[in-house]
């Protein structure tokens, strides 16, 4: 019965795609112009947004102030139950303020119910700030959506045990963060192809993933992708320019520099050397 009901979320999810890539579209442009990503919610809701904002810097290689989930209660929260936090309208618009919050960010407000005091503080307070709001519920009709710019609801219906909005709508709302995150990071050029081409290189298992990557996405040989790397002074986009256009290091860092660190046009202009570094 619960996989009866599991198997409907993805449909459900797919309804809500023309709002999640408006969302994609607002989250993207403010970032920009130098905004961050905020996900603010409480108990479930809470957690999976502090779980998707702490996968992006070693999968997209951002820094971690970029995409930041905020849960009521605090670190506690994230392995136990505190009782009430989600209560408080007022702490919510109080951890977003203590965030710097600005115009420039987005926040996304969780709450399957669509009417958590906590989150709805918060997106009050993001839309005073002049920051772009999105709300990510199961109720379309909640308070949520009278706050936000913009609602993405997912209606996932009753749960197999009623309330426990952790199975249907929890994985609903994992499926439209991975969409959020993964989409607008795709937009910005932090990755190539569908390579992961700034992946953290915090481990052995990660430098072999991002050597792979490299001749992946390159079509490079192994002893070719390792010295271009070291060339690249270890850095893959640097390294993957060189490959796919045949510059040298320094040519390969200015054509990332004028495309504003977006690969993808990095590497479609790659053939046309930097303004004042012509190949010889």
């Amino acid at each position: 019965m619960i996989n009866r009901e599991d198997a409907q979320v993805a449909g459900i999810v797919a309804r809500e795609i023309p709002k999640i890539a408006r969302a994609v579209d607002g989250i993207a442009a403010r970032m920009r112009k130098g905004g961050r990503l905020f996900y603010i919610g409480a108990g479930t809701s809470g957690r999976l947004g502090v779980l998707d904002a702490s996968e992006c810097p070693p999968t997209f290689g951002v820094p971690r102030t970029l995409v930041q989930g905020i849960i009521a209660g605090g670190k506690r929260a994230l392995t136990e139950s505190v009782e009430g936090a989600e209560d408080h309208k007022e702490q919510g618009a109080h951890d977003l303020h203590a965030r710097g919050l600005t115009a420039r960010d987005a926040v996304v407000g969780l709450a399957a119910s669509g009417s958590t005091p906590y989150v709805l503080g918060a997106l009050k307070y993001a839309r005073k700030r002049g920051a772009y709001t999105i709300g990510l519920t199961m109720n379309r009709g909640s308070a949520i959506s009278r706050l936000a710019h913009l609602t993405i609801a997912p209606e996932t219906g009753p749960e197999v045990l009623a309330g426990s909005t952790r199975m249907k709508a929890g994985t609903a709302e994992k499926m439209v963060l991975n969409m959020l995150s993964t989409t607008v990071m795709i937009r910005l050029g932090h990755v190539y192809d569908n390579w992961m081409i700034k992946v953290a290189k915090t481990n052995k298992k990660l430098r072999q993933r991002a050597l792979r990557n490299l001749t992946n996405a390159t079509g490079a040989q192994v002893l070719t992708a390792e010295h271009a790397l070291r060339q690249a002074g270890d850095d893959l986009r640097v390294a993957l320019i060189m490959l796919k256009a045949g510059l040298n290091a320094r040519q390969a860092r200015l054509r990332l520099a004028a495309s504003h660190g977006d690969l993808r046009k990095a590497v479609a202009g790659a053939s046309k050397p930097a303004r004042g570094n012509k190949r010889k």
